[in-house]
């Protein structure tokens, strides 16, 4: 009995970090509605840095993130899984467009093209079809200043939103898709309401061509639904095929109540020969009928909710594509300030993209292939335990 309390602080050592893997209890939920314990897709190799939509270039071999926050926050790393430095922000005070969070853009999404970074940003509020996006430039990713100059597309209300398709759609989550034949740059955007669209940009990539009709294109669509949980869009292309990405279901606010299991968001892909479409996902159901393949989900208990993503090309002969987004580990919590960077090499089965695993899995692993008790239950079984040993 005199190894008692040596055992006893064993115990309380190993207990204390399991007992806080399943915070969904505390909070009251059920857990077998919440966790996808599916392990179909692999972990999260993760980013190791806080963030909600992020936004990932590579640029002198070096990773730049840009995400969601007070002036759009601007971090640098030599891997994609840090330390990530911090260079400063996008925009140096409020948006100089007058709606939504002028202070707190979302969804930022940066290319660089002939020497010149543009950083494409949403304003919006929740539930709001009253939104615009913007467009801040520079010519140097070392926090040198960036010029803001405003709006590209509003909905809702302002300057061009009587044009349609900004007459119907909601002008939020841009990316930028680059026809390979014409060199014609596209903005991609839109969520709920009617999905995503394309329409082209001009050639100074600051306002849309032909401003008053543009040639626009609807890319998904969930028809003969009340609800549409389309959002966050993305454009890849690989071996003669646009791929189209996009986040489906509830992204956030958890801290009221999880949505059913499934309806959370998700990672879906179709694709098609054209940057214009139209998309078909790997079954042939097109992306205008509800259509999109699921390339990543919640998983194992511990990966809930991923979505807002990118992709960053990688070469076809040595370096795998990887798949970027953010997501909530069961273990740290479901607020939206919790949302973490997540990652994974993509491959490609018949033409298809499929998530693959990697060797710096999200440290939760060792928390989800057994039983999910609450944190008493691995209290008694420990206690339980420590009686065959002492007896």
């Amino acid at each position: 009995m005199h190894h008692l309390p040596l055992l006893l602080s064993i115990i309380i050592a190993i207990a204390a970090p399991l007992a806080e893997a399943v915070p969904a209890q505390a909070l009251g939920h059920n857990a077998k509605q919440v966790y996808q314990t599916t392990d179909k897709f692999p972990l999260a190799n993760p980013g190791n840095i806080a963030a909600h939509d992020p936004n990932i270039i590579l640029h002198d071999e070096h990773y730049y993130l840009f995400r969601g926050g007070i002036n759009i926050p601007i971090f640098k790393s030599a891997n994609i899984s840090g330390p990530w430095e911090q260079l400063g922000t996008v925009l140096s005070g409020d948006s100089i467009i007058p709606k939504g969070n002028q202070s707190r853009p979302w969804a930022p999404t940066t290319i660089e093209k002939d020497g010149t970074f543009y950083c494409y940003y949403t304003l919006s509020g929740r539930g709001s079809r009253n939104s615009a996006i913007g467009v801040a430039t520079t010519t140097a990713l070392d926090g040198s200043p960036w010029t803001d100059h405003g709006v590209v597309i509003n909905t809702g209300k302002g300057a061009g939103s009587g044009v349609w398709p900004y007459t119907i759609t909601n002008a939020i989550d841009a990316s930028v898709s680059v026809d390979q034949d014409s060199g014609q740059t596209y903005l991609n955007y839109g969520s709920f309401w009617q999905d995503i669209w394309q329409v082209p940009l001009a050639d100074d990539l600051l306002s849309v061509k032909d401003a008053d009709a543009p040639d626009a294109v609807q890319l998904t669509f969930i028809p003969r639904a009340k609800s549409k949980p389309e959002e966050g869009s993305w454009m890849s292309f690989r071996e003669g095929y646009y791929y189209v990405w996009f986040s489906h279901g509830n992204c956030c606010n958890f801290k009221s109540g999880f949505p059913a299991r499934g309806k959370e968001y998700s990672i879906r892909v179709g694709r098609s020969k054209s940057v214009r479409g139209p998309f078909e996902d790997r079954k042939g159901k097109s992306l205008l009928d509800g259509g999109g393949t699921v390339v990543y989900g919640s998983n194992h208990g511990v990966v809930y909710a991923p979505g807002g993503l990118g992709v960053l090309a990688g070469n076809n002969d040595s370096v795998p594509d990887i798949l970027y987004y953010h997501y909530l580990n069961t273990s740290t919590g479901f607020k939206h300030g919790q949302a973490q960077l997540g990652w994974n090499y993509l491959d490609y089965e018949d033409g298809w993209p499929v998530t693959a695993g990697g060797q710096n899995s999200t440290n939760s692993a060792a928390f989800v292939y057994g039983p999910r008790l609450p944190g008493w239950g691995y209290l008694v079984v420990i206690f339980g335990l420590l009686l065959c040993i002492c007896s």
